[in-house]
C-alpha cells in the first residue's frame, strides 16, 4: 500500500488499495489506449488463458477484464465513501501494469488525489472519472473489437460496485455519500437523462425451494463459451440454462 493512500482505505479493506501506485513504480506501463489496442489484448489474452488458444475470444476478454473492474472499482469507491477522497483514474491520467500472466496488476496515478473541494451533487458526479472518463471507453473499445453488448461489460463492473456498496455498509463510511452511491445502480437514468447502463446490474431473486432471495447478474458473462467452464454462481441463466449448454460435462472436471 501507498503511504501517501493508506489513510483512505480500513481494515480489512486496505489490501484492496494494493493495486493503487505511483510514477515511482519500477514495473514497465502502458496507456490505457495501449493497453487496448487489439494486438496487445490478444497478449494478455494468450497468457491469462493459454489453455484456450482457440476459445471464444469475446468470453475470454469477458473473463479478462473482471480483474481490472476488481482492481480498480473497489478501491476508487472505498476511498470516496470513506474518506470523502477523489482519486485521478480518468483513462488520460493513469497507465496499467500488466503483469507475467495478462492481468491488470496495478494502476499507476498521477498522484494521490485530494479531498473533495465540494460535495458532489450526485454520485454520477462523484465518480464521472471512474464512469465517463475510464469505465465507458474501455467498454466502448472492448465492445467494439469482440462484438459483445456492452450491456455485459457494465453488468460486471456493476457486480463489482454492487459488492463493495454491500461490505461498505457495516463500516462507518459517509452515510449520506454511500446512499447516494446506490443511485448509480437504482437510477433507470442519469441526471442527464441518458440510460443507466449500470441499472439494475445486480438483482435478488426469489428461487424455488430457497427461502433466502438470490443475488443475480442482470446478464450473463457468457464464460459458459469456454471449455470446461460452467454457469458462474450470480448467473442469470441458472435457472434456465442458454441453448447447447450440458451441465452433465463438468461432472469430471
Amino acid at each position: 500500500m501507498q503511504p501517501a493512500l493508506s489513510a483512505l482505505f480500513p481494515e480489512p479493506l486496505a489490501a484492496l488499495g494494493d493495486a493503487l501506485v505511483f510514477g515511482d513504480d519500477p514495473r514497465p506501463s502502458v496507456s490505457l489506449e495501449e493497453y487496448l489496442a487489439p494486438a496487445h489484448v490478444d497478449s494478455c489474452l494468450a497468457r491469462f488463458a493459454p489453455q484456450y488458444p482457440h476459445g471464444d475470444r469475446r468470453a475470454l476478454v469477458s473473463i479478462w477484464i473482471k480483474y481490472h473492474f476488481l482492481r480498480l472499482i473497489p478501491p476508487v469507491i472505498i476511498a470516496s465513501l470513506n474518506a470523502n477522497w477523489y482519486l485521478p483514474v480518468h483513462a488520460q491520467d493513469l497507465r496499467v501494469i500488466v503483469g507475467e500472466d495478462g492481468l491488470p496488476a496495478a494502476f499507476q496515478l498521477p498522484d494521490a488525489g485530494h479531498p473533495w473541494q465540494r460535495e458532489p451533487k450526485n454520485a454520477f458526479e462523484r465518480f464521472a472519472d471512474l464512469l465517463d472518463g475510464h469505465l465507458d471507453p474501455l467498454i466502448r473499445s472492448l465492445s467494439s473489437q469482440v462484438k459483445l453488448s456492452p450491456k455485459v461489460f457494465w453488468s460486471s463492473a456493476g457486480h463489482y460496485l454492487e459488492w463493495i456498496l454491500g461490505e461498505l455498509a457495516g463500516y462507518p463510511v459517509h452515510r449520506a455519500a454511500l446512499e447516494q452511491t446506490q443511485d448509480l445502480i437504482q437510477q433507470r437514468c442519469r441526471p442527464d437523462s441518458f440510460r443507466n447502463p449500470l441499472h439494475n446490474c445486480i438483482r435478488y431473486v426469489e428461487r424455488e425451494g430457497d427461502a433466502q432471495l438470490h443475488r443475480e447478474r442482470q446478464h450473463c458473462c457468457i464464460r459458459y463459451k469456454l471449455p470446461g467452464k460452467t454457469l458462474c454462481s450470480t448467473c442469470p441463466h441458472s435457472c434456465k440454462p442458454p441453448p447447447g449448454y450440458d451441465p452433465q460435462q463438468f461432472k469430471s472436471a
